[in-house]
């Protein structure tokens, strides 16, 4: 299973002052020594941390997997085919959110999305959509002609005891319709080092992608051991899944 780190708490910091530092690019190259498969950075209308010249940079040091998150707008689009990621990720965006707050609205916005998704791949691009467990979502998805998904674990991470239990239900019972439709699947969103292992344990999954608690701890750690210990709290689930059956 491929860990992906979304570096754009980076940027946050960096844009708090404004200034320089700390550089996303440099976490970037850290986060990959610490046994990252991929760099997701989310480059939004807005500019708000990940910028134009970070994605550029980002472009010509991850050798691995570049998963560039966006909107699928005429301009992102224009952009994602001047950089070529190796994943285009498109995402909800709202300007006032402070994270991006739920999967993409499929039906409403159907026609823009498949339209999107065609005309990256158009270009060769691999491309998933980020969506909520939800059946409908998924078949949609699959109708887009996009290549993956990543399904929201948002739900799964903010809830309690049994809820819990049946948010985890839902993620599953998500990875296995899209499987069978031919999708690729990943998963993400508000996953920390308390609670990735359940969701790690669904082996079937291709990747977790992981931002915040890695930047997070990284800012008490060090970003190469943050890494290093979710790398291997996804390792440990696999073996304890291996172990059951």
């Amino acid at each position: 299973m491929k860990l992906g780190v979304n570096i754009d708490h980076v940027a946050t910091l960096r844009e708090a002052r404004k200034g320089v530092e700390p550089e996303p690019v440099a976490g970037a190259v850290l986060a990959l020594l610490g046994g990252a498969d991929g760099i997701t950075a989310h480059l939004r209308e807005d500019r708000r941390h990940i910028n134009d010249r970070d994605l550029t940079l980002l472009r010509k040091v991850v050798h691995t997997e570049l998963n560039l998150e966006m909107a699928a707008t005429a301009e992102m689009i224009r952009i994602a085919k001047k950089i070529k990621p190796d994943m285009v990720t498109l995402v909800p965006e709202k300007r006032q959110e402070l994270t991006t707050e739920g999967g993409l609205n499929l039906k409403k916005n159907f026609k823009q999305i498949s339209g999107a998704v065609k005309k990256l791949k158009t270009s060769g691009l691999y491309v998933s959509l980020f969506i909520n467990s939800e059946e409908k979502d998924i078949t949609l998805s699959a109708d887009t002609g996009a290549d993956a998904v990543e399904i929201h674990t948002g739900g799964y991470a903010n809830a309690r005891g049994r809820n819990q239990a049946r948010q985890y239900k839902r993620v599953a019972s998500a990875v296995e319709t899209a499987l069978k439709l031919g999708l690729d699947v990943n998963a993400g969103h508000g996953l920390n080092y308390e609670n990735v292992k359940k969701i790690a344990s669904i082996t079937t999954i291709r990747g977790l992608y992981i931002g915040h608690s890695i930047v997070s701890r990284a800012v008490l750690v060090g970003m190469e051991r943050a890494v290093r210990e979710m790398r291997q709290l996804i390792r440990d689930a696999a073996d304890d899944n291996r172990n059951r059956n």
